[in-house]
């Protein structure tokens, strides 16, 4: 790999690059921080249609245990999430048990494995009611 010559940059050239690289990294790092609040909330919120304190969606790992949980699936499936290939069957059904029990669909299926965080804040923000899975 060479190494980048950047002798021929005046230094107001140079420090005109280094804040345009600064606000765009600032301008990333918060709208990742206003999603992550979102999805937070959303979270929250159907943490808490589903009768599961909501503050359980805040810890990480322990709020996947509790997802497994409200879908009707097993934790221990999380397990299989560490293998490869054997993967595959929680990261699909969890999701799809998780819409089918807040009386959703297949849209809301593909949606949850795609883009989880907005899923999250549509079914615990919206108008979706969370119906016990059976077990």
């Amino acid at each position: 790999m060479e190494n980048v010559d950047l002798s021929g940059l005046s230094k107001n050239d140079a420090l005109l690059t280094g804040g345009i690289i600064g606000a765009i990294v600032t301008i990333i790092y918060t709208i990742a921080i206003v999603v992550y609040i979102l999805e937070i909330i959303g979270m929250w919120k159907m943490f808490t249609k589903a009768g599961v304190a909501g503050w359980k969606s805040i810890i990480p790992i322990y709020n996947i245990i509790i997802l497994f949980k409200i879908s009707g699936e097993s934790p221990w499936l999380i397990l299989l999430c560490l293998i490869p290939i054997a993967n595959l069957y929680p990261m699909i059904h969890q999701p799809y048990m998780l819409s089918k029990a807040f009386g959703k669909g297949l849209g809301c299926t593909l949606a949850l494995i795609f883009f989880p965080g907005f899923t999250h804040i549509y079914l615990g923000c919206g108008k979706a009611e969370y119906t016990k899975p059976e077990e």
